[in-house]
């Protein structure tokens, strides 16, 4: 699953296949004949990852202010939900597609899927996440991949916590961090691209067979190394997990303090804020799509402030807007990453095959 979605989407325990998320109006009204008379252009699907979440009045506000019944196919993470739509352009599954990200984008865009469509709010959006000009798709959503740390075993241990990625790499840090397989997890792929923000094409392969030589661990994906791997967690600790550093969210703090059982008064875990990449989402209207109109009424939607301040307790992640505001929970226990690494979209995707084959000769084999 990409992106901070994979908290959400375990703790939240998303419901996979098709969803119904509203039957605003009821059935279709039927004539004299048995045939419906509704026009099949009030429903309109939203194609998705797993993880997708909305609160049910946000949703039900959208469905009777435009008219439009919302359906959403959720379609396991980012990357399997993308390739199905590029094996299906032209007849896509749904109207909107919603959480290709920027490790993805080009590979999304060179297969032209979309419809370009300027939603209406868009100049509501910051324009650091605006990296398709030609409107193909809007951002929705951002989201940080970073190092978090135990705050109990380096306070007992009387060790300052890595902040920075050259941090991780220095002695006492040896056999504390855990972080996922970039071959096969999304915040793996996130952190080989801040090492390669970091470093560059020439360096970060040595950076990490420093980082192999100071005993980093790698599991297959994400609910491996939080939840069982990692000491800080709710997971962790009951799994016995021995590894005070891993890879994940600079949303997870906020999520740990939300379902603490008893919910603590200050966050359990921190965040090393030097050691991040920043994730973008986007959707896009579908080449193709049965509904356009709904399909160009969801976009707005999902850009809009109702939406936008709604996402960051259901999906844990930042809205993209000017006007949105956090909730209280991400503002008193999360932390804002000033500056995350960063790759261009069409550098990822030029060299994402080759890098993620090098990064797995150095690290794993």
């Amino acid at each position: 699953m990409s992106t901070t979605r994979k908290i959400a989407g375990t703790v939240l325990a998303a419901a996979l296949g098709v969803t119904t998320l509203s039957a605003c109006g009821g059935g279709d009204a039927q004539d004299k004949t048995g045939a419906s008379d509704a026009p099949k252009s009030k429903t309109v699907t939203l194609v998705t990852h797993d993880s997708f979440n909305v609160t049910d009045t946000v949703l039900k506000e959208f469905e009777q202010q435009s008219g439009y019944t919302v359906k959403v196919l959720k379609s396991g993470d980012a990357g399997a939900a993308l390739n199905q739509e590029i094996l299906t352009k032209g007849s896509p599954r749904g109207d909107v597609f919603f959480g290709v990200d920027n490790t993805l984008l080009s590979r999304a865009l060179d297969n032209g899927i979309f419809t370009p469509y300027e939603a209406k709010g868009l100049a509501e959006v910051k324009p650091e996440y605006v990296l398709d000009k030609g409107h193909r798709v809007t951002p929705i959503d951002s989201g940080d991949i970073c190092v978090n740390y135990d705050k109990a075993y380096f306070a007992e241990k009387k060790i300052a916590p890595p902040q920075t990625l050259d941090d991780l790499i220095k002695p006492e840090y040896k056999n504390l961090l855990v972080t996922e397989n970039a071959a096969t997890s999304s915040p793996g792929l996130g952190f080989l691209l801040a090492s390669v923000g970091k470093y560059g094409e020439e360096g970060w392969k040595d950076y990490w067979s420093k980082l192999k030589a100071n005993g980093v661990e790698v599991v297959d994906g994400w609910e491996q190394a939080y939840n069982e791997r990692f000491s800080g967690s709710a997971g962790g600790k009951k799994a016995k997990g021995d590894r005070p550093l891993v890879v994940s969210y600079a949303s997870s703090p906020p999520v740990e303090v939300l379902y603490g059982e008893p919910q603590p008064a200050e966050a359990p875990t921190g965040v090393s804020t030097g050691t991040c990449f920043r994730q973008i989402e986007f959707a896009g209207l579908l080449k193709g799509a049965e509904n356009e109109e709904g399909g160009k009424a969801l976009v707005d939607f999902l850009v809009s402030k109702k939406f936008q301040e709604d996402m960051p307790l259901q999906m844990f992640v930042n809205p993209v807007t000017k006007d949105a505001a956090l909730p209280e929970l991400f503002t008193k226990h999360g932390v804002v990453i000033e500056k995350p690494e960063n790759v261009a979209p069409e550098t990822i995707a030029k060299n994402r095959e080759q890098w993620v084959k090098a990064w797995t000769s150095t690290v794993v084999k």
